[in-house]
């Protein structure tokens, strides 16, 4: 649609292009407009109004929690990862409230019976508790299902994601700050100037504690979010990497990014000893017309002001055994990311052409593996959402037991002081 638009913005008439402009309205893939601009104000204010008071709640708490990384590491560490459990609902319940969506989940023999389908319609995966997750990268928020992703598993672990991102997010107010309390990495996209900041950060992710997260070898439960594509497709980014791969002789993407593989390489190599698995999802949303990017049309606005959210989000998984990736040399891995992204682009291909991705699959002589009555029509069917309704209320826990602590603590200093005093003979 952008580039549509870039190229009628050269020559078309002034009528032209409002009819060009109603035209993408009338075929916005989620359909026409569902509030109005008195009701989108008001669902802005509630948004921001929800979601920063969410956030500065969760970074009072992580300030008041950061003395204990003087006193104890593991137990400092053990007191974030609560308040990114925090974020990690507030995300769920926004997306359950402004932006609701299905969410329709397959995945190849590889993931044979890590996912199904709860008697009251979540999803629950039993993914590791140590895992490099990487994804194609469509819109902005991408990000969000694949936190939830965490949530929904079982041990839960959106208290334990790790996001590499772009620099500049740190100094967003209030969530810069709580990012950086939750451990994310920070990169300029130099992996010069990158590296030693990204070894410190990979450094910690293992190291062996003993606090309240630690497993048995003592490592504490990791999931890092990687976007080998380093930034999400659009009419200017697809132009460059089709200009990079015709650069370097190897055939472009259809429907994504050249994936990048130094940084992904490096973190591999990096972590390699204490994860076994690399975890890779394909997302697409429904809709997107064939050539045309998902953030013209999913933004911000559209899906979370205008009622207009992708009609289902599709997630398809595959896993990858460390062993078998081949980590001696940056060469062969960029060879052997380059063939995943391959396959997702097919796997992409499948999903315009069909509108869907290709079912669940079964492990050969493993037809147990996934309980019956949990797939529909070999998919699972699901929607981002809280287990429990009250689950938002864990936001404000910790604020709240400190308030009552510093409550109980200022009775108890009055009744020393004042009482004393009330007994004083003048």
């Amino acid at each position: 649609m952008a580039t549509k638009n870039l190229r009628q913005r050269k020559g078309a008439t002034p009528d032209t292009n409002v009819n060009n402009e109603q035209k993408a309205v009338d075929e916005h893939p989620a359909g026409e407009v569902q509030h109005g601009k008195a009701t989108q104000w008001l669902r802005l204010i509630l948004f921001v109004t929800y979601f920063y008071g969410c956030c500065i709640t969760i970074a009072v708490t992580q300030f008041l929690g950061s003395p204990l990384y003087l006193i104890n590491r593991d137990y400092f560490y053990a007191y974030m990862a609560l308040t990114k459990q925090s974020f990690g609902l507030v995300i769920t319940v926004m997306t359950r409230w402004w932006s609701p969506t299905v969410v329709r989940i397959s995945g190849d023999a590889s993931v044979a019976g890590q996912m199904r389908k709860t008697a009251d319609g979540r999803v629950e995966f039993s993914f590791p508790d140590r895992l490099v997750m990487i994804a194609n990268h469509q819109i902005y928020t991408d990000w969000i299902y694949l936190w939830w992703s965490a949530y929904a598993n079982s041990p839960q672990m959106h208290g334990h994601i790790y996001i590499i991102l772009k620099e500049s997010l740190k100094y967003v107010p209030v969530i810069g700050t709580a990012m950086m309390f939750y451990g994310f990495i920070f990169m300029s996209r130099k992996m010069a100037k990158d590296q030693a900041r990204l070894a410190h950060r990979l450094g910690k992710l293992r190291q062996v504690h003993s606090g309240p997260m630690s497993g048995t070898k003592g490592l504490d439960p990791m999931w890092l979010l990687v976007f080998p594509e380093g930034t999400n497709i659009s009419d200017n980014t697809k132009p460059r990497s089709d200009q990079w791969a015709e650069k370097i002789g190897v055939k472009p993407m259809r429907h994504l990014l050249l994936p990048r593989s130094t940084g992904t390489f490096f973190c591999l190599n990096e972590l390699k000893d204490t994860v076994d698995y690399v975890y890779d999802c394909t997302v697409a949303y429904e809709g997107v017309p064939r050539g045309e990017f998902g953030q013209d049309y999913f933004t911000l606005t559209s899906s979370y002001l205008e009622g207009r959210p992708p009609k289902s989000v599709n997630m398809y998984w595959r896993r990858f055994s460390m062993v078998d990736i081949p980590l001696q040399d940056h060469d062969s891995f960029e060879v052997w990311l380059r063939e995943r992204w391959y396959e997702k682009d097919d796997l992409m291909e499948q999903f315009l052409t069909t509108g869907r991705f290709p079912a669940n699959e079964v492990a050969a002589g493993d037809e147990q593996a996934v309980p019956k009555g949990v797939l529909n029509g070999g998919f699972i069917e699901t929607e981002v959402k809280p287990a429990h309704w009250w689950e938002i209320g864990n936001v404000f826990v910790v604020l709240g037991a400190w308030a009552l602590v510093a409550n109980i603590a200022a009775k108890f200093w009055n009744l020393v002081v004042y009482g004393n005093m009330s007994g004083y003979q003048y």
